[in-house]
């Protein structure tokens, strides 16, 4: 989890180098990162299937494996061409590493420990996100932007150790047992998720008609798939699925919160520095506040889990995280970098203790053949909140501010959009936490049902 978390955020602060490296424009050298997302993004559920079908552990290996070769292919790397082909060769070992470690935990953690483990997991992919951006930053100033791919070969083959030694065999049942790789579901699922990501990412803000288009088809895709897994005999997912109360809205709301998430990040810098004056250094060392928090309370969130329970704990982390955002959509500028840490700490230790409730929930919700394909609809739905949330939140930031152009935007128009983002956001957490009540009187009603 920590490696998979520090392969995206330590090559975003490489973006300018890579500029001068290759004599190319951002808009190039930001595929690096692009190319990344969208592997994940594309193919978190499709191997998480495959995990199921064919064997965690030996899948697991392979994506680690796979992982380390490419950042040696992508510190080697001689043109922009090849270094973008090597990221996304890295994000699918990389997919593969997300979706069947949170298998592996469902599978062999004794489930009164299952909230602290995914708490410890939460911490790790917070340790991964927050130290990128420092990390990076040293590498690069001391040995050059190809060091910040080399650093993961060491952390990758002690992975690869670890678990080739400490990881269970994988439980084959007989040959008849076996279901076959649904190949076209996975072709659709695919296709559609990368329309959707390139949708909500090209274009530089503007909603123009390639995005229009590319949404269209994944809206097309998605009825196509809803169609060839109804007809398949082994589908990719299992329809059936999102009839329980409990992983629906487990979904729904991983979405919805990451949305929210990701509006700190997107909104916080431009905040900081054209609302607070704050020098890029500062900035950066602020916006580090949240994932500190995220790497701290990550496993006290799972113990709280693990004591009171997923479901009252998912609820306590959402109304955290409305608080936070609605206390920054009042706090004048007048407060200062304390008025932004205070606000966004309550937000992130909300986040930290939702999402090792909600993965505890839903984890140990399905049978033990659905945990890889789960585990990846998990990832998939957070990986979507950040997607909409870079995109929708960020076009909420520009109107809220009534400028065309927000670098140049007074420090007012700035304070304006963020309170205006933040009204969104606390929206959206509003609207979680109904769909987290709503589950659960669902659920009861299904279970007395029966």
């Amino acid at each position: 989890m920590l490696l998979s978390a520090l392969g995206t955020s330590i090559a975003n602060v490489a973006l300018p180098t890579l500029t001068q490296a290759f004599a190319a424009s951002f808009q190039e050298v930001r595929w690096v990162v692009l190319a990344y997302l969208l592997a994940i993004t594309t193919l978190i559920v499709s191997v998480g299937r495959l995990g199921d079908l064919t064997g965690r552990r030996r899948l697991l290996l392979a994506g680690i494996f796979l992982f380390t070769v490419a950042s040696v292919l992508s510190g080697l790397a001689p043109t922009l061409g090849l270094l973008i082909a090597s990221r996304a060769v890295q994000g699918l070992g990389a997919a593969i590493m997300m979706a069947l470690t949170m298998a592996f935990v469902a599978e062999s953690v004794p489930k009164e420990k299952t909230g602290s483990a995914m708490g410890l997991l939460g911490s790790m992919s917070a340790v991964g996100t927050a130290l990128g951006p420092s990390l990076g930053g040293v590498l690069i100033a001391g040995f050059g932007w190809r060091a910040i791919f080399f650093v993961n070969v060491p952390l990758g083959f002690l992975a690869l150790l670890l678990a080739s030694r400490h990881l269970p065999s994988d439980r084959r049942g007989p040959k008849t047992e076996r279901a076959r790789f649904d190949n076209l579901g996975t072709l659709l699922l695919a296709l559609t998720l990368a329309a959707y990501a390139l949708a909500m990412t090209m274009g530089h803000g503007r909603f123009g008609p390639l995005n229009m288009a590319l949404l269209s088809a994944a809206v097309v895709g998605v009825g196509l798939f809803v169609l060839a897994e109804r007809s398949a005999a082994s589908p990719l997912i299992r329809l059936a699925m999102f009839r329980n109360p409990v992983l629906s809205a487990g979904f729904a709301m991983s979405a919805l919160v990451t949305t929210v998430v990701m509006a700190t990040l997107v909104v916080g810098p431009f905040y900081l520095s054209r609302a607070l004056g704050l020098d890029a250094a500062h900035v950066g060392l602020v916006m580090s506040s949240g994932p500190i928090v995220a790497a701290l309370t990550g496993v006290p969130a799972g113990r709280f889990v693990d004591r009171l329970g997923a479901h009252r704990m998912s609820i306590v982390g959402l109304f955290g995280m409305a608080i936070g955002s609605s206390i920054l959509t009042m706090l004048p500028t007048r407060f200062g970098v304390p008025g932004y840490i205070a606000p966004l700490v309550v937000i992130t230790a909300g986040y930290a203790l939702f999402q090792a409730a909600n993965n505890t929930a839903v984890m140990t919700n399905i049978g033990p053949e659905q945990r890889g394909v789960t585990s990846g609809m998990l990832n998939l739905s957070r990986n979507l909140g950040l997607i909409t949330g870079a995109s929708v939140m960020g076009t909420v930031f520009a109107l809220g501010s009534a400028t065309s152009n927000i670098l140049t935007a007074r420090p007012e128009a700035v304070a304006t959009g963020m309170r205006v983002t933040f009204g969104v956001a606390a929206a959206l957490i509003v609207i979680a936490i109904a769909i987290a009540i709503g589950s659960r009187v669902r659920a009861t009603t299904h279970s007395l049902s029966r």
